[in-house]
C-alpha cells in the first residue's frame, strides 16, 4: 500500500494536506474520503489505521486535514463546521478531476457531522459511514460553553480543549448551531453505517440513536464496544476499518480487475515498464498477487520481492508438509513456525569444501513448534522439514526450458 502525499487548495486559496493511500496493487476500484474529528489531523493513528484497513477492500482513501489543523494552511478560528463541509466539497472536487469522483464518505465524531452534510451535497457520493458521530452540530460547544459568554466581551478568547489551546471567535461559536443535522439525515436517502461506542465519554451514544431513528433506510448500525471516542487501541481503529469495507461491498458492487491468460501455464508474471516501474502483477488460474523490489533499491515496495516470493513458497511447503505428517503420524502438533531468509555467502564462510572458493546462495531455515512433543519428535520433524517438496527442488538441479511467444 502506497501513501501520496497531496496540497489541495481549497476555495479560500488555502492549502490543505491530504494523504492518498492506495491498495497494494495501485488499481483502486472506488475512491473514499476520510474526515477526522473535531481539533484532530489526519495523521492521528486510528485515521491511518482505518484508512489502510479500508484500502484492503479496494478502496483509494484521501484523508486531509481541515482548515487550521494539522499541516494545512489556516487559523483554527476559521475552522468552524461551515468551513469543514466546504473543504470536504473542494476535496471531493480536487479528487475527481485528478483521479476518480469519491463515492464513499467517512467521518469521525464531529467529522461524521460534516460527511453528512457534504454527501447531501454531493450527487457521486453513494454512501456514507460515521464514527462517534454527534446527532447534532452545536454539541461540540459543550467543550467550551463556561467560556462562551467570555468571547461575547473579548472577541477573540484561547480555549483548552483536550489539552491543547486553540483561539476562537463568536462567528466561530454560532457557526455551530447554523446547521439542522437531523433534517439533513432525514433527507439524505443514502446508505449510511452509524458506528459508536456504548462507552463513549466524549459524544455519548444516545447520539447514534437520533441519527439512527432520522435516517430512511438503508441503515445499519454497529456498536464498538469498549472503544473510546478516539479508537486510540489499534484493533478497534481496524476493525472499523474492516466493518466499513465489508459494509461498502453491499452497495458497490465488485470490480474484477481484468484476467490475464495464463497461455496454459500454471501462472503468467506481467511488467508495464513504462507505467509501473519494477511493480509486477503475478496471476495464477484463480488467484493474483503484487511483486515488487525495495525502495532502496529504486522499486515502489508495493509487495513482496521475487526472493521474498521465493522463500514464503518454501515455508508454506514446509510448514504444510509437517502439518500432513503429524497428522499421519497422530502427534499433537498445534502450530508451525517458520523462518526464513536467503543470502549468498562465501563457501569458506560456510565452511564448504568446493573445487574452487566461490560465492553460494544460502537459505536459513529456523522451525518453531507448538503442541506437546517430546525431543525425538521435534528431530524428526526437522528432519521432513528438508523433504518437503519446494525444498527439494530449491536443493535440487533445476532444468530450463524458455521460450519466446510469437506475437
Amino acid at each position: 500500500m502506497k501513501s501520496t502525499k497531496l496540497k489541495i487548495i481549497n476555495r479560500k486559496g488555502l492549502m490543505l494536506s491530504a494523504s492518498l493511500e492506495l491498495p497494494a496493487n495501485q488499481k483502486p476500484n472506488y475512491y473514499a474520503i476520510f474526515a477526522h474529528c473535531f481539533t484532530c489531523s489526519s495523521n492521528l493513528n486510528a485515521v491511518k489505521h482505518l484508512s489502510r484497513a479500508l484500502t484492503q477492500d479496494g478502496f483509494a482513501v484521501l484523508r486531509f486535514d481541515f482548515t487550521g489543523l494539522g499541516r494545512s494552511e489556516g487559523e483554527f478560528a476559521e475552522s468552524h463546521f461551515s468551513a469543514n463541509v466546504e473543504d470536504l466539497i473542494d476535496v471531493h472536487g480536487y479528487i475527481t478531476e485528478y483521479y476518480q469522483a469519491p463515492s464513499l464518505l467517512v467521518g469521525h465524531s464531529l467529522g461524521g457531522a460534516a460527511v453528512l452534510v457534504a454527501a447531501s451535497k454531493i450527487d457521486a457520493v453513494k454512501a456514507v459511514a460515521t464514527i462517534g458521530a454527534p446527532a447534532t452540530v452545536d454539541h461540540v460547544t459543550h467543550l467550551f460553553s463556561h467560556q462562551i459568554d467570555a468571547i461575547k466581551d473579548k472577541g477573540n478568547i484561547e480555549v483548552n480543549i483536550g489539552g491543547r489551546p486553540f483561539v476562537i471567535d463568536e462567528d466561530f461559536v454560532s457557526e455551530f448551531s447554523k446547521t439542522d443535522l437531523p433534517a439533513t439525515v432525514k433527507a439524505l436517502r443514502k446508505p449510511l453505517l452509524i458506528m459508536h461506542s456504548p462507552f463513549d465519554k466524549i459524544v455519548g451514544i444516545e447520539n447514534a440513536e437520533q441519527l439512527y431513528k432520522n435516517a430512511y433506510h438503508p441503515k445499519s448500525f454497529i456498536t464498538l464496544d469498549d472503544a473510546d471516542h478516539l479508537l486510540s487501541q489499534e484493533n478497534d481503529s481496524k476493525y472499523v476499518g474492516d466493518i466499513i469495507g465489508t459494509w461498502a461491498r453491499r452497495y458497490f458492487p465488485k470490480e474484477e480487475n481484468t484476467m490475464l491468460s495464463i497461455e496454459g501455464e500454471q501462472l503468467v508474471g506481467h511488467l508495464n515498464i513504462v507505467e509501473d516501474n519494477f511493480t509486477t502483477a503475478i496471476q495464477t488460474k484463480n488467484h493474483n498477487f503484487i511483486a515488487d523490489e525495495p525502495a532502496s533499491i529504486g522499486g515502489s515496495d508495493f509487495g513482496p520481492s521475487p526472493y521474498e516470493y521465493l522463500n514464503a513458497a518454501l515455508a508454506a511447503c514446509t510448514v504444510m508438509t509437517l502439518k500432513m505428517y503429524a497428522e499421519r503420524k497422530q502427534w499433537d502438533l498445534r502450530e508451525v513456525f517458520v523462518y526464513i531468509s536467503h543470502s549468498r555467502k562465501h563457501s569458506d564462510d560456510l565452511q564448504i569444501e568446493v573445487d574452487q572458493p566461490k560465492y553460494l546462495d544460502h537459505i536459513n531455515k529456523k522451525l518453531k513448534f507448538v503442541g506437546n512433543l517430546d525431543a525425538s519428535q521435534k528431530e524428526r520433524l526437522k528432519e521432513i522439514a528438508s523433504r518437503c517438496p519446494v525444498h527439494k527442488t530449491i536443493e535440487s538441479e533445476v532444468i530450463f526450458n524458455t521460450q519466446i511467444i510469437k506475437d
